[in-house]
Formats: C-alpha cells, sequence, structure tokens
C-alpha cells in the first residue's frame, strides 16, 4: 500500500505503507541511532511526532516487550529507508509492522530519509503528515496549514496515579513527565525506594512521602508548557536533594530563573559527545529532546554550568552552587546504550547521604504522627 509523507513547506514523499492505515500529523524530526529503533517508539519524549531514522535498515531484530521504555508508542508517525517485514532474532515476538498497527501509528518506508534529515538540518523541524488514504495533495496541505502542533504532551505521558517499587535504602519521588523505563531500573537496581507520581503533583503532596531525593524525569515538549513543575521545583529547592533528567533538567533551570529556547534540529540519538568540564572527561550520550538551556541566561543565577555538547557547545549539565541539586539534559539510564553516564545515579546518591549527614532531621514515624496529629486537630476544629 502507498503512503505518503508531506511538510510543511510543501515538500512531498511517497512511499510503501507498513503500519497501520492512518492519517496522523505531527513534528517531523530524526533520530541517528543505528540501533535501538524500539527504545525509540516507546520513548515518551517523541510524543506527537514523527521520527525519522537516518539508519538505513529498520525493523530487522523485530520487537519484544522486553525493551519497551514505557506502556505503549507515543510518536505520531515512523519514517524508514528500508522495512525490514521478517525480524531474524529468538528474542522477537513480532515484526515492527505488527507494533504500528498495534497502536493505529502508520509507518512509511522505501523513502530518501537522507534527503529528509539533510532538509531538517538546514530549515529545522517542521509540521508534517503522515497518510495512506488518497486525498489530493493540496487537500492534505490545507490541513497540514491549519493544525497546530501539541502542548500537552507531558500529561498524556505522565502516570496517572501514584505507585511505587519499594525498595530498602533511600527513598526517591520520581516526578514522572513522561519517565522511561530505565529511570526507574536503574534506581531499584541501587535498592531504593521509589514513589512514582504525576506531573502535577504539588511541593506539600512531595513532601508527604518524606522522600530523601527527588528524581525528575524526561519528558516530552516545551518545559514552558509544565510551569506547575517549575513552581514545585522551586518550592522544594534546598529541602530536598534533586536529580533533573532531560526535561527534569530543563525545569530545574527554569526554577532557577534560567530561560530555555527550541533547538533548530535538535539532539536525537545514542552517539552524542559531551564533555565534563570539571575533570574534562568526554562521554558518549543518549539524547532525546528539541528543547535547551540558554547559555546565556544561567549567569546571574545559582547555577553552574558542568557539562556541555562537543558538537554545538550547548549547556548538558548543571549544578546549584548552594543547594544538593544538579541535572544533566541527556540521557544517563540510556537503552540500548551507551552506558558511560549511569555513575550519575551513584552521585544522586551519595549526594543525599550528604545531605541527611548534614542536615538530620526526625525520623518518618515521627513526621507522620506529628502530619496525623495536626490533622485530627484541624478536623476537630
Amino acid at each position: 500500500m502507498q503512503a505518503r509523507l508531506l511538510l510543511e513547506d510543501g515538500t512531498l514523499f511517497t512511499g510503501l505503507s507498513f503500519g497501520a492505515e492512518a492519517q496522523m500529523m505531527g513534528e517531523v524530526v530524526f533520530n541517528t541511532g543505528i540501533t535501538g529503533y524500539q527504545e525509540v517508539l516507546s520513548d515518551p519524549s517523541y510524543c506527537g511526532q514523527i521520527v525519522t531514522m537516518t539508519y538505513p535498515l529498520i525493523g530487522n531484530y523485530g520487537i519484544t516487550r522486553d525493551d519497551f521504555e514505557s506502556m505503549r508508542p507515543y510518536i505520531h508517525g515512523f519514517v524508514v529507508r528500508r522495512h525490514e517485514p521478517v525480524p531474524s532474532n529468538w528474542r522477537a515476538q513480532y515484526s515492527l509492522g505488527q507494533l504500528l498497527k498495534e497502536y493505529d501509528i502508520p509507518g512509511i518506508s522505501d523513502i530518501d530519509t537522507r534527503m529528509l534529515t539533510r532538509k531538517l538540518r538546514h530549515f529545522g523541524t517542521m509540521k508534517g503528515l503522515i497518510t495512506t488514504g488518497n486525498e489530493r495533495v493540496e487537500e492534505l496541505a490545507e490541513r497540514l496549514s491549519l493544525s497546530t502542533l501539541m502542548t500537552d504532551q507531558v500529561a498524556r505521558t505522565s502516570t496517572k496515579h501514584v505507585f511505587s517499587s519499594p525498595g530498602n535504602r533511600e527513598r526517591i519521588v520520581l516526578v514522572d513527565f513522561g519517565a522511561k523505563s530505565g529511570i526507574l531500573r536503574e534506581l531499584t537496581q541501587r535498592g531504593c525506594d521509589v514513589i512514582v507520581v504525576p506531573h502535577d503533583t504539588t511541593a506539600d503532596e512531595i513532601r508527604r512521602y518524606a522522600p530523601d531525593g527527588i528524581q525528575l524525569s524526561n519528558g516530552p515538549g516545551d518545559p514552558k508548557d509544565v510551569p506547575h513543575a517549575v513552581k514545585m521545583i522551586s518550592e522544594l529547592l534546598g529541602e530536598i536533594p534533586i536529580f533533573g533528567i532531560c526535561l527534569g533538567h530543563q525545569l530545574f533551570a527554569l526554577a532557577c530563573g534560567a530561560d530555555t529556547g527550541k533547538l533548530k534540529f535538535g539532539h536525537r540519538g545514542g552517539n552524542h559527545p559531551v564533555k565534563e568540564l570539571e575533570t574534562n572527561r568526554c562521554y558518549i550520550t543518549s539524547q532525546n529532546h528539541g528543547y535547551t538551556v540558554v547559555d546565556s541566561s544561567v549567569e546571574g543565577t545559582p547555577l553552574v554550568v558542568t557539562h556541555i555538547n562537543n558538537n554545538d557547545k550547548t549547556i548538558e549539565g548543571l549544578k546549584h552552587n548552594t543547594y544538593p541539586a544538579f541535572s544533566v539534559q541527556y540521557h544517563p539510564e540510556a537503552a540500548p546504550g551507551p552506558f558511560d553516564s549511569s555513575y550519575l545515579f551513584d552521585e544522586f546518591l551519595e549526594m543525599i547521604r550528604t545531605h541527611k549527614r548534614n542536615n538530620p532531621t526526625k525520623p518518618r514515624q515521627a513526621i507522620l504522627s506529628e502530619t496525623l496529629r495536626g490533622e485530627l486537630q484541624y478536623a476537630q476544629k
């Protein structure tokens, strides 16, 4: 079956359909990863986007449930040069095409993805529309021009309910802005008692869980579309140690008075070099974001730049110069890799332990008793 991809500048690509028979609009972006297409598909940070893979052969090792980074894919379309319909992998449970059909996601293959990627690099990401229908190009162009990109991706991808992954060490509240499973996996592997909360959880609600630390997750979209999270972070800064990843990094920066802006075509792939300024060491990182912290906006804030991108010198890491809080723009929990930066979770836990030694608090049982006693007195009034 034929499929078409139309860009907002009028460029039309005609190829073959290998996903659902559907029509979807989204922001067209590209990912430079050679492997990991399943992790790309299931990364909530791609919510509302049409993802182009620059590696030419996609689908050859199929799909397995064990490798999902979320419960379901949130992308609006998948673009590849060549789709392999028959995977060769003993772990494969079904094919890439079957996954896309299951979740009503259109896919298009047999187009010039190199040309598409060069266009996005030159002009920047843009709106696009994938369709398997027979509508006239003029009709599609009008529909695309009248459409707007979504701004509620975080609400769409965040958990709706609080849940926990019990452990016997530090208690971490993981604020889910569209979190990848890898973050929870890294924390639980270290024995943490993790409580996952929705994106709109308030500072007071987080305090009720008496956490030792707060993990701000990755997520999709513009950080300025999540102002309630900025308020929550600013209220908890200095009180509870904080570690932000990707969108969490940008929200942390906003909470400290810095600014964020949109990149021309973003960073998406598993091979981005990042330099740690303190050691001059270079790490190869996995990234997926279209926004960045504006370099000039950090001046005058309590933030210190700790990492930069070796390609374009954008900010990749920040820390607070007074409070126990830091963040990185890339993914230390990267799946399928690289794993250069997983040590950051250990640094987060060590920061928590240092903070606890320097700021001893009452046992959780005493805090809980005081809270319940206060609520009882309020009810009696």
